[in-house]
């Protein structure tokens, strides 16, 4: 239980927060730069999704490769997920687009990992 509450429950919790940002409706600033700036949040929110994942899979006893690609396929599975929950949000749309921006985070963490896996032999 304790492994459940160190490494699965911040997976769970930060998929929730997602959750909850994407059932705002309207969610913008008032900032000139908010496209830019909500579209950073959805490369950094995927990207720490994808380090959470990553962390208690391999905390699981992955392999360093499986954990890699089960994190970036969970991952993606979430940015679809959240774009169709939005489809239902008042104020809110469906985008492709805005998966293929998650993505980007997705990619650049699960690029992170096998760097670092490859610099410490772990490649299996």
């Amino acid at each position: 239980m304790k492994k459940f509450y160190k490494f699965w429950l911040p997976v769970v919790v930060w998929a929730g927060l997602i959750f909850v940002l994407s059932s705002i409706p309207n969610l913008k600033t008032d900032l000139q730069e908010d496209f830019l700036l909500r579209k950073i949040a959805h490369i950094v929110e995927f990207a720490i999704l994808t380090f959470l994942l990553y962390r208690a899979t391999t905390k699981e006893g992955f392999k360093t490769k499986r954990a890699i690609i089960y994190s970036f396929v969970v991952a993606l599975f979430y940015a679809f997920s959240d774009e169709y929950h939005q489809s239902f949000v008042l104020g809110r749309h469906s985008s492709l687009k805005d998966v293929g921006i998650d993505s980007i985070g997705i990619l650049l963490m699960t690029v992170f990992w096998y760097y670092k896996s490859i610099g410490k032999g772990r490649n299996n």
